[in-house]
């Protein structure tokens, strides 16, 4: 494959997208970024990455950090391996009769807006699935729990599986978030009086938002999601997650990874993936490689424009979907 011709074909393809839609203007530090940007990765799951585009431009993470926090939680949980055992290596254990972060939070698509309440007072605060705004704060304060610090926890994390020892947190689109963050604040509020937090709200949200600050470049996602590509194997080869867990992964992202309009991108595209109101989307081909395509303006449903009709033509050019 020669991915960079493909990648060429694919930018040139998704060109007359870019800039339809709107920027996410709720977040005021986000309403500042260029709608006109467009970039794209392709990491294999041997390390080569190939990029067109604006690929190493940093940009807000925003909702793919629900995948990685995912990641993170159900490798703790496991008592996966991780690397040089900084994750995954405590020996917490999960499953039938323990802290299951799945009997705390559904794996079924919500049909409802990601910031939606609708849903949680008729199901008992607990979320549909771990990427609504609802499901990503259980999973935090589940990583809260297990780390101390889970925030921190995924940077480190990320900076080790994308190679990039610079990647940080930005404070203004942190501080941006928390000023109106009110809408998040009474989902978790909202969920610990059913008894589904266990740590304090302002720690969760807190965290939430940090993590949803970190900046990163197409470049940096591709290889950071590497390990969902290689069924749960890190870059340097040790295991974060069992195979199964891996899978289980990319099928709640092609499930519920794209917020209310999973079922279209699944049509379209064919593939797991994870979006943001950044303008990203990482998507993975099991097996094969992870994408990441980063256009800030998004429709209706906060997906990338841009970002999606790129990766439906690269799944039309390559044949490579799950399906």
């Amino acid at each position: 494959m020669d991915y960079r011709a493909v990648l060429e074909e694919v930018a040139a393809y998704a060109r007359p997208y870019v800039g339809q839609g709107q920027v996410a203007d709720y977040i005021p530090a986000l309403e500042r970024v260029s709608p006109d940007r467009f970039g794209i990765a392709v990491a294999d799951i041997h390390g080569a990455v190939y990029g067109v585009g604006d690929w190493e431009v940093p940009f807000s993470v925003q909702s793919i950090s629900k995948a990685f926090s995912l990641a993170l939680v159900m490798a703790q949980s496991h008592g996966s391996q991780g690397g040089n055992g900084t994750y995954g290596a405590n020996g917490v254990q999960g499953g039938p009769g323990g802290d299951d972060i799945w009997q705390r939070v559904g794996r079924e698509p919500s049909g409802t807006p990601f910031n939606s309440l609708v849903q949680l007072e008729a199901e008992n605060g607990i979320p549909r699935n771990p990427f609504i705004n609802a499901g990503a704060l259980v999973v935090t304060d589940r990583l809260q729990t297990l780390t101390g610090d889970a925030s921190t926890s995924m940077l480190h994390f990320l900076r080790e599986e994308s190679g990039n020892p610079d990647l940080a947190f930005d404070q203004a689109v942190a501080d941006s978030e928390a000023e109106h963050g009110d809408r998040n604040a009474a989902l978790a509020h909202f969920m610990a009086s059913f008894g589904n937090l266990e740590n304090p709200v302002p720690s969760v949200i807190q965290h939430y938002f940090w993590q949803c600050s970190i900046e990163m470049s197409c470049r940096d996602l591709a290889v950071a999601g590497g390990f969902l590509a290689r069924h749960g194997l890190r870059a340097d080869g040790s295991r974060l997650l069992e195979a199964r867990e891996a899978k289980r992964i990319n099928a709640v992202m092609l499930t519920c990874g794209t917020y209310d309009a999973a079922g279209e991108f699944a049509y379209r595209v064919g593939l797991p993936a994870k979006s943001g109101v950044g303008g990203g989307i990482i998507a993975v081909i099991p097996g094969r490689c992870t994408l990441c395509v980063w256009s800030p303006a998004l429709d209706a449903r906060g997906n990338s424009v841009a970002g999606a009709a790129a990766l439906d033509h690269f799944t039309t050019l390559t044949g490579w979907s799950v399906f």
